[in-house]
């Protein structure tokens, strides 16, 4: 952290290794997090197809499918799926630049959540580097609808991300949740929240070839109104945790923080994608800011805190 000057960009001490489950092929995947340069992002990197179509940068503007989960292509159509409990850990963790390396085309689902990837660049270790971290800065109104589900970003000194869902299950009903978005809420809060489902539903997918790495240790699993797994629940309110965790992760294909406070009802993936096709292609309606501290605190990963001077 500096103290009374700019925020430095960031990435990895070291490279880390990790070995998992895909959820939908079921297949095994290895992947490696390393160390990239200043003002180089977040790009994958797939090991096991030609080199000269190997990278897939972590853009919005690459996303190809959000059904189930965000997949991202390059031009190629080599594609990476499920990255968006990965990006939440690097959003929540303040990683600006990163190489994803994967020998498959998705990113193994751990427990079902963004904590071990969090753990991962914990212990790998944080580095600032020489350029300042900037922002996008939210400067009015930004919303996106499909039918009764909406999500919009507006302007907030705070970021914070508000989000409500409601499902016919009686053991999740509706629920809402308000957070800042600090990286301590995210550690604390958020990165632990495994996603989940529904047994019927689990059932109908591995039958079209999907869901065929999902078990009760990478997601929580509904039927008849209980959930199944002999742990129960890491929080009361679990599910509108995870739709928090996922949204951090598809608004971080921004590019980079986005400042303003984001709410939503029932949004999933494809509105999250939505609102930043949205709100990038209107100029109008942001701007970058480099982020600048005024004292040694802890900043949040959206920018929280901290003083805001243009570019």
């Amino acid at each position: 952290m500096v103290s009374g000057g700019l925020v430095q960009q960031k990435t990895l001490k070291r490279d880390m290794d990790c070995e998992g489950i895909a959820l939908h092929s079921g297949l095994p995947v290895k992947m490696r997090l390393c160390a990239a340069a200043p003002d180089y992002g977040i790009r994958f990197h797939r090991t096991d197809v030609d080199a000269a179509q190997a990278d897939i940068p972590a853009s919005y503007d690459h996303v190809v499918d959000t059904h189930l989960c965000t997949t991202i292509a390059n031009e190629h159509g080599v594609k990476v799926s499920t990255i968006e409990h990965l990006m939440a850990a690097l959003a929540g963790l303040e990683i600006d630049n990163a190489i994803i390396e994967l020998d498959a085309e998705e990113v193994p689902i751990m427990d079902g959540s963004s904590a071990p990837f969090a753990a991962m660049i914990e212990k790998a270790g944080v580095v600032e580097q020489n350029l300042p971290r900037k922002a996008i800065r939210i400067l009015r109104t930004v919303s996106v609808r499909d039918g009764s589900k909406f999500l919009k970003v507006e302007p907030s000194e705070m970021p914070v991300v508000n989000l409500e869902i409601e499902f016919e299950c009686d053991r999740i009903g509706r629920q809402a949740l308000s957070l800042p978005m600090t990286k301590e809420v995210f550690v604390e809060d958020i990165s632990d929240a495994r996603t989940f489902g529904f047994l019927h539903e689990v059932e109908a997918l591995r039958q079209m070839g999907l869901a065929r790495g999902g078990s009760l240790k990478n997601a929580v699993v509904l039927a008849e109104g209980k959930v199944l797994n002999e742990e129960g629940l890491r929080h009361k309110d679990e599910f509108v945790r995870h739709k928090i965790l996922d949204c951090i992760g598809d608004l971080y294909l921004a590019g980079a923080p986005v400042i303003g406070a984001v709410s939503g009802s029932c949004s999933g993936h494809a509105l999250n994608n939505a609102l930043l096709r949205t709100l990038l292609a209107d100029e109008t309606a942001w701007v970058w800011e480099t982020i600048e501290t005024e004292e040694p605190v802890e900043t949040a990963f959206w920018g929280a805190e901290p003083a805001m001077v243009p570019a």
